[in-house]
This record gives C-alpha cells, sequence and structure tokens, in this order.
C-alpha cells in the first residue's frame, strides 16, 4: 500500500510541478481502502471525500517575497524609481561587490546580475512591497542579514546583506544556482511548497531567467577582461 500512495505521489509531482501555468492550490483525501486522491478543485466543489479533504500544496507565494507582490510577470513592475540614470552607476560599486564576494564566497557576477535585475543599479530604489536599495532587501530580511533599517541604503550596507541572503540561500540549496535565484525571489517557503523545487510562478521563472541571462554575460565580460596567460 505504501509503494502504491507513493506511486501515486510521484505521479502527480510529474504532472502538477512542472507546469508554469499551474497556480491552484492540490487537495489531498484518502479512502476507505487507502487509496490517495488528488484535485486542484476546492473540497466543496470535488464532490468526493467531503471534508475529508486537505491541503498538500498551495499555489500561493511566501508573504513577504517579492513574488507575493508581483502578480502581474513583471519583476521589475512594482518599483517606484529614482532618477539615477548615469553610466558609471554599473562600476560605482564594484569595491563592495568584490568584498562581499570574497567574504562570502558568492561570484561576482552573480551579485552583479542580482543587482542589475533587481535595480538597475539604483541604490535609491523603493518597491511597492518595500524592498529597498540595489539588491531590494525585503523588511523581513534586512536585520536577519544584519543590516541596520538605518543603513539600508548605505550601498555597501545593502550589497553585504544581499550577498549574505545569496550566501544562506546557497548552504540550503547545496549549491544549486537556480534553486539560490528562485529564494531569492519567492523565499525559501515557496520553494518548500514544492519539495524544494522552483515554484511554479511565471513571475519568479521570469526572475530566474533574466538573473541568468545576465549572470551569463557578466561571466563572458570577466573572461573577456581577464589577462591572457604567457
Amino acid at each position: 500500500m505504501f509503494a502504491r500512495r507513493a506511486l501515486q505521489f510521484a505521479l502527480l509531482l510529474a504532472i502538477v510541478l512542472p507546469a508554469a501555468a499551474v497556480r491552484s492550490d492540490v487537495y489531498s483525501w484518502t479512502d476507505a481502502d487507502g487509496v490517495v486522491h488528488y484535485t486542484n478543485l476546492r473540497p466543496g466543489k470535488s464532490g468526493n471525500g467531503g471534508g475529508k479533504w486537505k491541503k498538500v500544496m498551495s499555489s500561493t507565494p511566501e508573504p513577504g517575497s517579492k513574488a507575493s507582490a508581483q502578480r502581474g510577470g513583471c519583476p521589475r513592475c512594482d518599483k517606484v524609481r529614482s532618477n539615477d540614470n548615469s553610466p558609471d552607476r554599473f562600476n560605482r560599486y564594484d569595491a563592495y561587490i568584490f568584498e562581499a564576494a570574497e567574504l562570502y564566497k558568492i561570484p561576482v557576477a552573480l551579485i552583479r546580475a542580482v543587482i542589475h535585475v533587481e535595480s538597475d543599479y539604483d541604490v535609491a530604489v523603493v518597491s511597492a512591497m518595500d524592498a529597498k536599495g540595489l539588491m531590494q532587501l525585503m523588511p523581513s530580511v534586512i536585520e536577519d542579514m544584519g543590516v541596520r533599517p538605518d543603513l539600508v541604503f548605505d550601498p555597501r550596507e545593502n550589497i553585504m546583506g544581499g550577498t549574505r541572503l545569496l550566501r544562506t540561500l546557497a548552504n540550503r540549496y547545496n549549491g544549486d544556482l537556480t534553486l539560490t535565484i528562485a529564494g531569492y525571489h519567492a523565499g525559501p517557503g515557496s520553494l518548500a511548497k514544492f519539495g524544494n523545487t522552483v515554484p511554479p510562478y511565471p513571475y519568479t521563472q521570469q526572475y530566474i531567467k533574466m538573473v541568468l541571462e545576465r549572470y551569463q554575460q557578466y561571466k563572458a565580460k570577466e573572461a573577456a577582461a581577464a589577462p591572457v596567460a604567457p
């Protein structure tokens, strides 16, 4: 019976998790024969099982995460922008990026990519969900990452806090780059709802794509700028 249930749950995961468009919650109940049933309809509408249904997966992003604010699929659409459009902003914070990369053992290219997607190197940007600064630190993680609230717009403090968060997530997901990026956007709780995989939120999946694209671009620039060995 255990093998039968395990197989059914494995099939559910195969059907539910890879589909990017899945947004509904998933409910389960076990009948008198021990057979596990699943549905994406609310218990009152599903018919079988009555009040025995239990929610086993939720499509709701982790409260307080960036994903919880981005229903329209645009990772930057909720930003309130400042007026920093100076071209030199892309290298203005290099010293802090290198320092954070060395301290937390996170690739410089990844830190740059996250900053680029999160804020476009705008140190004063604030989102509609009150995420702040270059790496868009959410209120729930600012102090957890050792950033003083009154210094959250200080570029060094913000970059150090954001990079520390990347290190924490990288440790949690055994260095998996995609899961680290997903956790930065949607929060670890959202990944946990789906078996520590990328949650099927279109806005999170778009965010991952954008960060990975920037990451590869910055790695290519680093490679091109590296001195040629004699």
